[in-house]
């Protein structure tokens, strides 16, 4: 039997208040690749998606031209740093409908402790003064 982990925040307000979003060294790309992968191209990825049509690596600009990998233009990797509970609900959508707002497209993929947001690279100082902001109002109802 292994320990319960800790739960996260879930009170949407708490959260959002607790944004505290901070940009990760580096230019990250979205690669493809068939399987089995390069060892070397699963040690350098940061994320992996295995879908149907091969496993999605997130890496490192660098790391994907160095393998000599097609990969997707370059994006910033942002870190939520409040501690959102994977049960929480809300976060997702009230920083989809800021950054939508915005005219700023994000992917988010959710860790254990913390959200994190690829943005286009161009778009990043954008997305975290939007993100800041959010933090410092009470969510707008969505898009609709």
């Amino acid at each position: 039997m292994t320990d319960a982990l800790p739960h996260g925040e879930r009170d949407l307000r708490r959260l959002l208040g607790g944004l505290s979003p901070r940009r990760e060294p580096g230019d990250w790309v979205f690669a493809v690749v068939r399987e089995p992968a390069p060892e070397a191209l699963l040690r350098a990825a940061a994320i992996t998606v295995r879908e149907r049509e091969g496993l999605t690596l997130v890496l490192r600009a660098a790391d994907a031209a160095a393998a000599g990998v097609p990969a997707s233009a370059a994006h910033a990797w942002i870190t939520l740093d409040v501690h959102s509970a994977l049960d929480s609900v809300g976060l997702t959508a009230a920083i989809s409908d800021a950054l939508a707002r915005a005219g700023i497209s994000a992917n988010v993929v959710a860790g254990y402790h913390h959200d994190h947001l690829l943005v286009p690279l161009a778009r990043a100082d954008d997305a975290l003064v939007v993100l800041r902001r959010l933090g410092a109002r009470p969510p707008t109802p969505p898009l609709g």
